[in-house]
């Protein structure tokens, strides 16, 4: 892409009405209201950013739209796409604990409050920059008496008096008449600020929801290794009841009860490691509801589920669903506005001023006819020199103006990786649960040989310790393997922009 120069800057002049005839008739005083409508700097247009027809891991359904052109360059028309999630995209997955917390963050996290108080500042920045499109009035009465001493050096004995009363009842008017567009393009950037400060209220909405979904499963994973360990620990306890009989009964030397032992310590040390992930996780939980972690519990269940299909639509929809793209591409035209800014400085700017009110030395002639009192004058101001402070001004709004489009594409590039990353992760996961349930079948049938040989004195209990190892090891795969693949759904949930729409932003 390239940027516009100082030099090629376009300006937008005249009167709103598009001509300029009625000008002849306006009084002089009037010339100015009528050229509000001047705006200098460049017209914005959206930057193009990267595009790819499909998702490396996801043929694609359909064809893409051509590339736009004009404001529209860069962008594709969204297309429908009922089957993905919007809105509580959380309940895809069927689970009730999660559904339940979910909701619990847009009224109670403080993280997600202090962004929305963020937005409600740049919404007021808006009010702040539009009424300087308007004039200021004021009044400063003032009532004051003077008596100056007939003793003071140099002074004229013939002036000495009682004192001299004066109260003024003044108001002053003050307007910058906006020849140029510098006001219009502040209320702009004001805008475009908002718009953007709303996408990333949304965005730490997403990214709250996604941390919860990924703390909630990852507190169920901790369930499930729970819940395998204590009846793993149930299963040693009874081999060692066994391995302890043989050993009384003189057929199993005391070596085997000892490895036994062991093999039963080991999976309660387990047990109780995984214990402090479960709270850790819970207490993560507790804060994204905004709930002291003292007092917030959550109810233990295994987690058990498999991921569900999340269609990712086609690459170009990431520029509409995703928040953090909708705020860099707003802050992009906000840095196109500066540019405007920065080029009003070349141009006069006039401002009308104006006092009127009353003086009188006491209450009783303030307001006499004779009393009333006014200033006029419309000062035009033009700088002529300032050792390039201006160039230098404009030619750094254009390198703000780069600097947003290279963190508008760059995000935008993120975004793609972000959604290939997790749609090949899901598409390798899946492959690995299956050859992971298939290692663990095999590594359980294991367990069950070698302990029927030992029972029947045709093995050792090492090789039976070496097959409950292997079996356990395996089996915690199957649940580490189904939390990964959750995670990698939320997460591809995420990427995806969970179901929002940048036409969602609120039009200023």
């Amino acid at each position: 892409m390239t940027f516009p120069s100082p030099s090629r800057a376009r300006h937008r002049c005249g009167p709103r009405t598009g001509s300029v005839r009625p000008l002849k008739a306006l009084p002089p005083i009037l010339l100015p209201l009528a050229l509000t409508g001047c705006m200098v700097g460049p017209k914005y247009v959206r930057p193009n950013v990267p595009t790819a027809p499909a998702y490396k891991e996801t043929p694609p359904a359909y064809k893409e739209a051509p590339v736009g052109e004009g404001k529209d360059a860069g962008w594709r028309a969204a297309h429908p796409a009922d089957a993905l999630p919007k809105g509580n995209w959380w309940t895809v997955f069927h689970d009730d604990g999660l559904n339940a917390l979910e909701p619990q963050i847009q009224t109670a996290n403080q993280s997600l409050r202090a962004a929305d108080a963020n937005l409600q500042r740049a919404r007021q920045q808006i009010r702040v920059n539009r009424a300087d499109l308007f004039p200021t009035i004021g009044a400063a009465p003032f009532a004051g008496a003077e008596r100056y001493s007939a003793n003071r050096p140099y002074f004229n004995i013939a002036e000495a008096n009682n004192g001299d009363g004066d109260l003024q009842l003044p108001a002053d008017v003050n307007w910058e008449l906006d020849l140029f567009g510098r006001i219009r393009r502040n209320i702009n950037v004001a805008k475009e600020e908002a718009q953007a400060t709303e996408a990333d209220l949304q965005n730490t909405l997403l990214s709250l929801q996604s941390e919860l979904a990924m703390d909630y499963f990852e507190l169920r994973a901790a369930d499930a290794q729970k819940k395998l360990l204590e009846d793993t620990v149930a299963q040693y306890r009874e081999a060692l009841r066994v391995t302890n009989n043989r050993f009384v009964g003189g057929v199993a030397p005391k070596s085997d009860v000892s490895q036994a032992e062991t093999q039963l310590q080991a999976a309660l040390v387990q047990a109780s490691d995984v214990e402090v992930r479960r709270a850790q996780y819970e207490h993560a939980i507790a804060v994204l509801v905004g709930q002291p972690a003292s007092t917030f519990s959550v109810a233990r269940a295994p987690l058990n589920a498999r991921p569900p299909v999340i269609p990712p639509g086609l690459p170009s929809e990431l520029l509409e669903r995703r928040p953090d793209i909708a705020a860099a591409e707003r802050r992009t035209a906000e840095a196109n506005q500066q540019i405007g800014i920065a080029r009003t400085a070349y141009f006069p700017s006039l401002t009308l001023s104006g006092l009127v009110g009353f003086e009188g030395t006491s209450a009783l002639n303030l307001l006499n006819a004779s009393s009333f009192i006014y200033a006029v004058g419309p000062p035009l101001g033009q700088t002529f020199f300032d050792a390039g402070r201006r160039g230098a001004l404009s030619q750094q709004a254009f390198a703000g103006f780069n600097q947003a489009t290279a963190n508008y594409r760059q995000t935008t590039l993120t975004a793609y990786q972000e959604v290939e990353d997790n749609l090949v992760a899901l598409r390798i996961l899946a492959t690995e649960a299956d050859q992971q349930r298939a290692a663990t079948a095999a590594a359980q049938e294991a367990e069950q040989i070698f302990n029927n040989r030992y029972v029947g004195g045709v093995d050792t209990y090492l090789q039976v310790i070496t097959a409950q190892t292997t079996a356990l090891n395996n089996e915690r795969n199957d649940i580490d393997i189904m939390r990964r693949e959750m995670d990698a759904s939320v997460l591809l949930v995420k990427a995806l922009g969970g179901g929002w729409d940048a036409a969602s932003l609120t039009k200023y």
